[in-house]
């Protein structure tokens, strides 16, 4: 039923760009760096602060592509609730030790941060219960305090990914799951999206991600009837989101769309024949594979390098010349240590299957 996949140029490039971006969002958001660093750079500072988050779009809509092409492998099979459980479980073991090993790393650096930085971003002294909750993707719906920036992520793409996996195997035709997750996306994209009552839970960013799903099952699936109806679709749901701008306007929502369709007409290109050497595209495929870990851990070194800056006295200068220097270690040390994770921790987990 699958076309055969290979190696996605724009899916790496996309994880690249989203991943950096949302770092430079990060160090423009917390603590005294990214104070001083606005003083050399207000205009760029405060675009990262206001849009950088943005990113978050470009991943959920990748996470719907990459999730659909792994989870449609099985349309052709009996449906099992003993097999659904199961993928769902090993989703969650996937994610889990990468994850895990970044909250423990997080955990002790801000521990150090509390002797020197008094900022809000560092938060209070973690509990048993709450980095529990941490690892089993539960904190938000239990509402504690996020021990990472980006660990609320990690939870809702499981949810997610959980979701769509009980409709891709439990429905018998994949019709009836487009009209189900075209619904449910336009529901999320002009209610629940804008209500921060639903944050901890997967409806309310089923919108992107089911732009995902749509862009991945509109060409990559090899069913005419399938494509054609989720092009139509992606199409309709693109006209509602323009008509809801009249009310008011989510550049978020367009900017799903937007990914989700460069993803239909460019998501399943190869690299180019003959650039294995080409250091650029070398370059996109080494940081695809660590960028999620690079996710993970880079607000350790956000909590470190603030830890550092005051420890030192430096914040006294008001430079942002040296502020912007200490961003730089950021991005840095958080992509150095992310080969290290990748290899010591993603790669190995891999074989903790059910």
């Amino acid at each position: 039923m699958l076309k055969q996949a290979s190696s996605l140029l724009l899916i790496d490039f996309l994880k690249v760009f989203a991943a950096l971006l949302i770092i430079l969002h990060h160090l423009s958001s917390y603590g005294q760096i990214a104070e001083d660093a606005y003083l050399v750079l207000p205009q760029i500072m405060t675009w990262l602060f206001e849009y950088g988050r943005y990113a978050v779009q470009i991943f959920l809509v990748m996470a719907g592509y990459l999730a659909a092409q792994s989870l449609s492998r099985y349309a052709d099979k009996k449906f099992s609730a003993n097999a659904l459980l199961k993928i769902i479980l090993n989703r969650y073991l996937r994610l889990f030790a990468p994850y895990a090993a970044a909250l423990i790393f997080t955990i002790v650096c801000a521990y150090i941060a509390r002797f020197w930085v008094n900022d809000e971003f560092v938060g209070e002294s973690e509990t048993l219960s709450q980095f529990l909750a941490h690892l089993f993707f539960i904190q938000g719906i239990l509402g504690l305090d996020s021990i990472s920036a980006g660990a609320w992520y990690i939870a809702i793409d499981w949810q997610l990914y959980a979701v769509l996996a009980i409709l891709l195997i439990s429905f018998s035709s994949y019709q009836a799951v487009i009209w189900f997750i075209s619904i449910v996306a336009v529901a999320s994209l002009l209610f629940f999206n804008r209500s921060g009552e639903y944050e901890a839970y997967f409806i309310y960013f089923i919108g992107a991600y089911g732009l995902g799903v749509l862009a991945y099952l509109s060409k990559s699936f090899q069913s005419q009837g399938v494509n054609r109806f989720a092009k139509i679709s992606l199409v309709l749901i693109g006209l509602v989101i323009v008509i809801s701008s009249f009310q008011q306007i989510w550049l978020r929502n367009y900017l799903a769309w937007c990914v989700a369709i460069i993803l239909v007409f460019w998501g399943n290109a190869p690299y180019p024949a003959g650039t294995q050497d080409n250091p650029l595209f070398k370059a996109i495929s080494w940081g695809s594979k660590r960028s999620y870990c690079a996710f993970l851990i880079h607000f350790a070194f956000i909590l470190l390098a603030n830890t550092l800056y005051i420890a030192l006295s430096l914040n006294e200068y008001e430079s942002g010349l040296l502020a912007m220097t200490f961003m730089l270690g950021v991005l840095v040390c958080s992509v150095s240590a992310a080969n290290y994770l990748y290899r010591w921790i993603e790669v190995p987990s891999v074989k903790l299957k059910i």
